[in-house]
């Protein structure tokens, strides 16, 4: 009995399978009608998507991704950002609220729980919206070198209401969005010219760290752990300059990880503990900033003549 047609064998386990995603699998999956382009020797090679999605110009296509938004931002005069991490399935609270009460009068229970945890932790998404408005306000009336900008990762959720409070002031904000299997769009308050698309995460992770000069990660899951984690190891290990680091929403961030238990375990060390600040409000997050620069509480009025910048240096050199 030929048990391999009942029992197909599962590509997870195959060694021969790729294990990275196909860029020209998913870059032709973007194309109107799907279809792949014939190949062309004759087609210029800059040209050609074909040749530019092979594998073998994988490390072309590192250089593009990472050239294209670092020219972006620096036509637009964004030289300091402050990157907002946190969950992408959050919702506003009127939004939390009616998803509540539609699991509610449905009946179902696995719905409900579902539910109750987004009306519980709706509040980030208003805390978020709060933080980037503080921010945004502030930096309107600096001189362009010292303005802060928002960055996200461009989804919904945390990342939404991040953007959404610096368009709520009338300030721009960048969103540097991933390529996916489940397709996430660009949220609606990011500028069309600062909406970024990544096929790579390295190249996306180069860019939250080129500009930034702070990290305010509210509660999330995976991603916002991978993106947390990738700044405290770089700044640890010292291949990143110092930058200030805010866990927001403590009682979450000490639930999910004991660091004194890493430390009793001797697999970080006593000041690791001082790479991170827990905070609770937007105000105390945006206060925790201005500490660390040591920026006034309100910005001066540009001066006649330019001055050198005080934040313009990347962390990363």
């Amino acid at each position: 009995m030929n048990t391999s047609a009942i029992n197909p064998p599962n590509p997870a386990h195959d060694l021969q399978v790729q294990r990275l995603a196909d860029a020209a699998v998913e870059m032709h999956l973007l194309s109107e009608d799907g279809t792949r382009l014939a190949p062309d020797a004759y087609r210029l090679a800059f040209a050609d998507p074909e040749f530019l999605l092979r594998r073998e110009t994988r490390g072309i296509r590192f250089q593009l991704e990472l050239l294209k938004p670092d020219l972006g931002m620096a036509e637009a005069g964004i030289a300091n950002t402050i990157v907002v991490f946190g969950s992408a399935r959050f919702r506003e609270p009127a939004q939390a609220e009616a998803l509540w009460r539609a699991a509610r009068d449905a009946n179902d229970p696995a719905a409900l729980r579902r539910a109750e945890a987004l009306r519980r932790n709706a509040r980030f998404y208003g805390e978020a919206r709060r933080f980037a408005q503080l921010v945004a306000s502030y930096s309107q009336s600096c001189p362009v070198q010292d303005q802060l900008y928002i960055v996200t990762g461009g989804g919904p959720g945390i990342m939404e209401a991040a953007n959404r409070g610096a368009h709520d002031c009338g300030a721009p904000s960048v969103g540097l969005n991933i390529l996916l299997p489940h397709e996430q769009e660009p949220n609606p308050y990011i500028p069309p010219q600062l909406r970024f698309k990544f096929h790579y995460f390295a190249l996306r992770k180069m860019h939250f760290m080129m500009r930034a000069k702070a990290l305010v990660a509210f509660p999330g899951g995976f991603g916002t752990l991978d993106e947390l984690f990738e700044v405290l190891t770089l700044v640890q290990t010292r291949k990143s300059r110092p930058v200030p680091v805010f866990l927001y929403g403590s009682a979450y961030w000490k639930r999910l990880i004991d660091f004194d238990f890493m430390v009793e375990e001797g697999v970080i060390s006593p000041e690791d503990r001082e790479l991170f600040t827990y905070v609770d409000t937007p105000e105390d997050a945006w206060n925790g900033i201005r500490a660390f620069y040591n920026l006034p509480e309100a910005c001066p009025a540009p001066a006649p003549t330019s001055t050198r910048p005080v934040m313009q240096d990347s962390p990363l050199d």
